[in-house]
Parts: C-alpha cells; sequence; structure tokens
C-alpha cells in the first residue's frame, strides 16, 4: 500500500495499518526452514516409542516464539544454538506406534504464521502437514544410489544361441522375427521383433557400468514371455531361456502361414522344457552374483496385476497342453486348478476365452487375487522366491502397482501382504511401484517404499527444460523455463512423500515407456508411427541434455539413468525409445560427462539425504542448494540460449561472505569443465555469470 506523504489524508484503516506495520517487526520468511532430514529431526526415521528431536530455523532475533503443533498439541520450542544469521530452536518429543501429523506456529509482533512440508503460511493446512511413520525405514544403501535402467533384448548381445528364430512361434496374429541388423530402428508395432540381448551381454557390460558409477541395475521383465518387453508373463518362477540358456533346443518354427503355437515345437521345447529353465535361473543367480562382487545391487520388475495369454496358468495358446510336467491351463479345462486365477464372463468349456483383460487386453488376462487363495499364495512365494538365495535380489519395480486387484481396499490388503513376505525374507530389499498421481496411501510403511518419481521429477523437469511432454505428445511454451511452475509443482508433489520415500524415489529422465529425454530438447510433438524414427534425432541440444543430468544428480532421490541416455540415444515414446544400445558409436563426451556427474553425487552425503532449498530463478533460470551438516552446494541453471547473470540467494543457505565457494563442474553444449573456479558471495548473494545453456554445482570450500 503506498500512504502517501500526507498522514491526515489517511483513512482510519490505513492509520491502524501504518501503526501496525511500523511496530512489527519484518518476519525474513526465507530464513525459516524445516524438513524430515536429519539435520531437522533426528532421528529421521524413528521406531514406535522412540525419542525424537525436531528443529526450527529462523532469522536471528527475527520472531518471538516458535511453537511446534505435534499432535494438535502446542509445545515451545527451545533456542538452543544461534550464528550471525539464524536462530535454531528445537522440541524432544517422543512418538508412539501411530502415524503423528506435526506443524509449526511462529509469531512475530502481532502476526502469526505456519510452516509446513510446502513452506511459509498465513493459514493452518492440515493436508501439508509433516508426519511420522513410526517404524517405516527404507534401505539406507537406496537413499541417493544410481540406478541403471536394461531393457534387456536391447543392450547387449552376449550368446547367439538364445536368440528368437524368425517364424518361432505366434504373437498377436504374426509371427515373431529375429532382427540381424542391431543398429535397426524398432518397428511402430515391434513387439514381436528380437535383437538378442541377454544375461550374458549385460555381464560383459558389468565393469563398464562399475567404472560409469552405477549402483543398482533395474532389469525390465525377465522372466518366461513371449514378447520383448517381456510385460506378459508366462511363468513367473524361471527366467526366460532366450535371455538365459538353451540346453535343449528341439522342434521346428511355424511354417509361413501356421498361426496355431501347438507346432510351435521349437518355442515349446525352449520355453517349457525344465533343462532350459533351471539352466537360465542358475545363470541370472551366477549374474547377480557378478553384480554384487562389483557392488552393483539388482531389482527385478515385477509384474503382478496382469500375466500373459501365453501363461502357463491360462495356456490360452495351448503351448502347455499334454506337456509333461505342467497342469492343464484354466483356458484349456475348467477342473484346471487354475480356474479360480482368472475371472471367466462365461462357462464356454474347453477353450474358454472369456475372461476379464487388463483395461480389456485378452492377451494380458487380469488375475483375480480375491476368488483364489491358492493364486494370493503362489504370488507371494514369488515375491519371497527372487529376494532370497540363490538368486538374492535387492527389491521389485512394480508394474502398475495401484491396478492391481479389483478394489481399492484388496489393493492395499494385498500390497501388505507382499511387503510383509518381501521384508522378511530380505529385510533390505527395496519395494518401488509404478504409479502416476498421488502416492501418499500407499507410502504408510506398509506397502511401497515408494515410486518410480514422475510427478516430483520427470514431469516438471522436462516441462521446465524443454517444454515437452515426458511422450512428446505435447509442447506447453507457457511451462518451457518457468521456474514458477517447477517450483510450485516440485513443492506440492515432493510433500505427497515422507522423507525417507523421497530419498530413494526413482528419479528418471527417460524410461521403456517414455520418450528419450535427449529427444524432447528438439521441442518437437510426435511419434515414431506419425513423423518417423529419424525425425527424433534432429535438432536435439545435448546442452539441456547435461542441464537435466545436472539437476538428476543433484536432486533429492535416487538418480536413474535409462540404458543409452548417457550416450546419447535418442527416440519418440514407446516402442522408439527401446533402441538398441550403440555399441561402438557411443557418443564418449556424453559418458564421461555423466561419469563426473555422478562422481560428484557420490561424494557428497548432502546430495544424497540432505535438505534442498529453493534460491530463486527468473525465466529460463533457476537455482537450489541442497545442505546438511557437512556440506553447503548450489546448483544453477541457464536455460537461455544466451549468457546470463543471476544473483543467488547464497544466504538461505548459510553461507557467510567470508566462506570461499569453489566450482564442481560447469556444463555447456560444447562440453563440460572440472575448473575449480573460485567464488565469493556479497552481501549473502552470489552473482554468477552463466554461459547459454549450461549449468554449475558449486560447494562451499570447507571439506573440498
Amino acid at each position: 500500500m503506498d500512504f502517501g506523504l500526507n498522514f491526515n489524508q489517511l483513512s482510519r484503516s490505513e492509520k491502524l495499518q501504518m501503526y501496525i506495520s511500523n511496530m512489527t517487526p519484518v518476519l525474513n520468511k526465507k530464513a525459516l526452514f524445516s524438513d524430515g532430514t536429519k539435520m531437522f529431526r533426528n532421528p529421521p526415521e524413528p521406531m514406535p516409542n522412540e525419542e525424537i528431536t525436531i528443529k526450527f530455523r529462523t532469522a536471528r532475533e527475527n520472531v518471538d516464539v516458535v511453537y511446534l503443533i505435534w499432535d494438535g498439541r502446542r509445545m515451545v520450542m527451545d533456542k538452543f544454538k544461534n550464528n550471525r544469521r539464524f536462530d535454531y530452536y528445537e522440541r524432544t518429543v517422543q512418538v508412539g506406534t501411530n502415524v503423528v501429523e506435526y506443524y509449526f506456529e511462529i509469531t512475530s509482533g502481532r502476526r502469526t504464521f505456519y510452516y509446513n512440508k510446502i513452506g511459509i503460511s498465513n493459514e493452518i493446512q492440515p493436508y501439508y502437514n509433516f508426519n511420522i511413520m513410526p517404524g517405516f525405514k527404507t534401505p539406507d544403501w537406496a537413499k541417493g544410489a544410481v540406478f541403471y535402467q536394461i531393457y534387456t533384448d536391447r543392450f547387449c548381445k552376449g550368446d547367439l544361441s538364445n536368440d528368437v528364430v524368425d517364424d518361432e512361434y505366434n504373437y498377436i496374429e504374426e509371427h515373431v522375427s529375429a532382427v540381424k541388423n542391431w543398429e535397426k530402428y524398432p518397428a511402430a508395432m515391434g513387439v514381436r521383433e528380437f535383437y538378442g540381448g541377454d544375461i550374458k551381454g549385460i555381464i560383459s557390460k558389468l565393469d563398464y557400468l562399475k567404472d560409469l558409477g552405477i549402483e543398482v541395475i533395474y532389469l525390465n521383465p525377465m522372466f518366461v514371455s513371449p514378447s520383448n518387453h517381456k510385460y506378459d508373463i508366462q511363468d513367473y518362477d524361471y527366467i526366460d531361456p532366450h535371455f538365459g540358456v538353451i540346453v535343449k533346443d528341439e522342434g521346428s518354427p511355424l511354417a509361413k502361414g501356421d498361426n496355431d503355437n501347438k507346432h510351435a515345437t521349437k518355442y515349446i521345447s525352449r520355453v517349457a522344457s525344465k533343462e532350459n529353465l533351471e539352466a537360465s535361473n542358475e545363470l541370472f543367480a551366477e549374474f547377480v552374483s557378478k553384480a554384487h562382487e562389483r557392488g552393483i545391487r539388482v531389482i527385478l520388475d515385477g509384474v503382478f496385476n496382469h500375466c500373459g495369454s501365453f501363461n502357463k496358468w491360462l495356456d490360452r495358446e495351448r503351448i502347455y497342453e499334454n506337456h509333461e510336467g505342467y497342469e492343464p491351463g484354466a483356458y484349456i479345462s475348467q477342473d484346471s486348478p487354475y480356474n479360480t486365477f482368472f475371472k471367466f464372463i462365461n462357462n464356454s468349456w474347453p477353450y474358454n476365452g472369456q475372461y476379464y483383460g487388463w483395461w480389456g487386453h485378452d492377451t494380458l488376462p487380469k488375475l483375480n487375487y480375491e476368488e483364489s487363495p491358492k493364486l494370493y499364495e503362489y504370488i507371494m512365494r514369488i515375491a519371497r522366491k527372487w529376494v532370497s538365495p540363490p538368486y538374492n535380489v535387492d527389491g521389485w519395480r512394480l508394474d502398475v502397482a495401484a491396478d492391481l486387484g479389483f478394489s481399492n481396499e484388496f489393493n492395499h490388503k494385498f500390497w501388505k501382504d507382499f511387503r510383509r513376505n518381501v521384508k522378511e525374507a530380505n529385510p533390505d530389499a527395496i519395494i518401488i511401484a509404478e504409479h502416476y498421481g498421488d502416492p501418499e496411501s500407499w507410502l504408510r510403511g506398509e506397502e511401497w517404499d515408494t515410486v518410480m518419481n514422475y510427478d516430483a521429477f520427470m514431469e516438471p523437469l522436462t516441462w521446465f527444460l524443454t517444454g515437452v511432454e515426458k511422450h512428446s505428445d505435447e509442447y506447453r511454451g507457457d511451462l518451457l523455463g518457468n521456474h514458477e511452475a517447477f517450483f510450485g509443482s516440485m513443492r506440492h508433489h515432493m510433500s505427497r512423500f515422507n522423507y525417507q520415500s523421497l530419498y530413494v524415489a526413482m528419479n528418471e529422465l527417460s524410461n521403456h515407456d517414455h520418450s528419450r529425454f535427449l529427444t524432447r530438447t528438439n521441442r518437437k510433438v510426435g511419434r515414431t508411427a506419425s513423423l518417423g524414427p529419424e525425425a527424433a534425432n534432429e535438432g536435439v541440444d545435448k546442452g539441456v541434455l547435461k542441464e537435466a543430468v545436472v539437476i538428476q544428480m543433484t536432486w533429492p532421490g535416487a538418480p536413474t539413468l535409462y540404458y543409452g541416455d548417457e550416450a546419447g540415444l535418442c527416440g519418440w515414446t514407446d516402442p522408439d525409445n527401446r533402441r538398441t544400445y550403440p555399441w561402438g558409436k557411443e557418443d564418449k563426451e556424453l559418458i564421461d560427462c555423466h561419469r563426473e556427474l555422478i562422481k560428484i553425487h557420490k561424494s557428497y552425503q548432502a546430495l544424497k539425504t540432505g535438505s534442498v532449498i529453493f534460491l530463486g530463478g527468473g525465466p529460463m533460470y533457476l537455482s537450489y542448494g541442497r545442505f546438511d551438516e557437512n556440506d553447503k552446494i548450489i546448483v544453477a541453471v541457464n536455460n537461455h540460449y544466451d549468457e546470463l547473470t543471476m544473483d543467488i540467494n547464497v544466504w538461505e543457505l548459510g553461507v557467510e561472505d567470508a566462506d570461499r565457494m569453489v566450482r564442481l563442474i560447469r556444463t555447456t553444449r560444447d562440453g563440460y569443465n572440472l575448473e575449480a573456479v573460485t567464488y565469493h558471495s556479497e552481501n549473502g548473494i552470489l552473482r554468477l555469470k552463466l554461459p547459454g545453456v549450461s549449468a554449475e554445482i558449486i560447494k562451499t570450500v570447507d571439506n573440498y
């Protein structure tokens, strides 16, 4: 309000407001801070009935009282320390066995403010309260761990003898085919073409992954399945011999024009013979052991909402019919021991094809857990089996996890039992769900550990840096470079996580379901069927990809590379995003840049479990900080094409003007620079000049 120069001309309410303003100290809102990390909540993952200390930060001598509103009780917090810039308050409380919510109330003069997960507010906002789930711990090894997602058929070919052969069987009304040219672009309907990547191929590249800095491999489905993506599982007990070992290789492919898989004797021999299945499982166990020897963990993809029409329990393709060692499938006979595994619409046996499919797809029969205790226990056994010896897998990624079951209530019951089975078999295993939207009701310590982080990472980041939706299906110029939309979206969606889930969330730029991030940098809308695959390579900007990787390696969560992104792989959304890794034609400079950024990420605990604070931004640029008790790190990103000078409020991190800051890396369109340039702030502000399309990571000099 402009009160003007003549006090007598003001109204009574304006005079009162002026009096109140002059008598009330100005609250430094940017100094207020607390979160769920160890620095502000210790221990951050308390056990039931354990004491916990909650802390809060304000500007020095700036507030009158800080209250902790703990489970509805109002408690005064004690000022326990200060420095030149900040005061710190704390209160020790005891958790019980139930979820507890809390927030902060701050009084400054005659004003009262509230602080929650998204920051300062003039009113109480229960939706954004902090919360604690006593006893909910996520694996420490996964907090900030660097993941690498492998789509096995397209990563590396290690064994020619297990390749799918032309016409080996019929899949979705056409014969399958073997791709002879590793560099061929995937076809628009390419689910039935196979490139030959396998487990031995992955084993041959374990040293490459270790050198890159990878700590966890996440594998797309590995179990027996007729598709190259393998999200239509045929046998949950065995690794697909086409990825593993084919010891017994008898029979013949289908004849031209014959689409009856009863005659696909070569395929039947390969996937139903126990010799091949057991040998493939043994190779997989060997692979996991070799990965573990290199300090790399392994996560399997679990597809438990639905299976495939080839599945031995249904056997719509009649592959297992009359095969020794297999009981009749539910499609074959009403008397099948698997009859209740599926929800049939009528009683038209034998060969009953009337059953519920996921989203109506009869190739993806939905599993009927509610009416089948036998199926329920079978999958719980599978959950235990693969995280136990001799396989010793380190966790599960769960496909379309919120869709499982025929009701929301049953869905939650299932995942509670699933968690109990997994954690009893391997307490250090992680459970990561594929999920779009608010995951909060599954992240209360009884079901999932975390999710693939679309809403609080991939989506806001791709909009800010490229203006393109994650499938490359939409362009939004209003979101390109919109730092307020970026920070607002991040604040909101991050608030739906508790902190132990946020710091293990899978932060991806690309994956098997969405376009490659490098393609999104061309700001084009399209798919391979409409524009062709070459268009995905055109007009891309490696500088923007490097900006994205800088953010990925410095943002809360587990940074997850999709195979080949580090080598410059492009591609529209599925199936073009499933191109083969370009061995021998890699972008080595881009790989080296990834390696250096991964090294920085792994070097500082603040980048794994530290606090995050937004330091400001403007059109096409932004900055934020990560900090803990030991380190203060600044990240600055300039998405402009031109050079830009940024003023960054480093005082919010606790940086003093006397402190020296050193640049760890600068990325640009032309490359990256590791020169240790030194900076100083002035009046708490770092003035930073950045080239067009570049990013920097800067750290205070202590412990450098």
